[in-house]
């Protein structure tokens, strides 16, 4: 009986120790493939912005603009304003919308102010530095006839955007009744928004942010204003008036 008891115990015994490790290894070769469901489901529905190329480069304007400003101000700052975007409209479950009608929407996210902000406003900024493109004549009368002359609206331009206090931006932005004016904002608000002071469609904006001028220019803002004012390409801002 003792030998019996002995022989029960030890095939009872045996058998637990071979159906622990086969748990153990069902449940490892469960695991990759729960990964690669999780991999093959799409993220989000959510609307996804990408950066825009800089199709000139960061060497297109080495006497305005430094190469490393450049390159660290699209890089770096623009390519975290659209990474949070992202991440913040996911979150909201914010989608099918363009920039211009998510900054539109009533009682933004800060989240989404912010980036969504940061996102568009860098993407006209690139894209009015386009190279070339001087004023046409029918420009230049549109801007004599809202400023009183083009010397007037640059000098405004430039005022606009060297008395903001701290970090923000300077416009240029076209009226419900075509007329165009020139106003600032701070941080990363811009004339779209509900909360500007001012609202209009941004034809035009600089930004004055240090990250913008400062290894070049260091706290002279002024003289960067006045030098990007004169690399704007006028056709892309007069392409965006209505």
């Amino acid at each position: 009986m003792n030998k019996r008891k002995f022989l029960k115990n030890t095939l009872i015994a045996t058998t637990g120790m071979t159906v622990t490790p086969t748990i153990l290894l069902s449940s490892c070769k469960n695991e990759p493939k729960k990964e690669e469901n999780m991999e093959a489901t799409p993220a989000s529905a959510a609307t996804t912005f990408t950066l825009p190329e800089i199709p000139y480069g960061y060497t297109a304007f080495p006497d305005t603009i430094d190469a490393m400003t450049m390159e660290i101000h699209h890089s770096k700052h623009h390519q975290g304003y659209t990474n949070k975007l992202n991440a913040a409209l996911e979150a909201a479950n914010i989608s099918g919308k363009t920039i211009e009608e998510i900054l539109m929407m009533d009682d933004l996210p800060t989240a989404i102010r912010n980036n969504g902000g940061g996102f568009y406003n860098h993407s006209l900024y690139w894209d009015i530095l386009t190279p070339g493109g001087a004023m046409s004549d029918t420009f230049k009368a549109k801007i004599t006839e809202d400023f009183g002359s083009e010397e007037a609206f640059k000098q405004q331009l430039a005022d606009a955007g060297s008395k903001r206090f701290g970090s923000g931006w300077a416009w240029v932005c076209q009226d419900a009744d075509k007329k165009l004016h020139i106003c600032s904002t701070p941080n990363q608000d811009n004339p779209l928004m509900k909360v500007s002071e001012r609202m209009g469609t941004p034809i035009l904006g600089i930004d004055v942010w240090e990250h913008a001028y400062y290894l070049k220019y260091q706290n002279k803002r002024g003289e960067y204003l006045q030098n990007i004012i004169n690399i704007i390409n006028w056709e892309k801002v007069e392409a965006r008036m209505s």
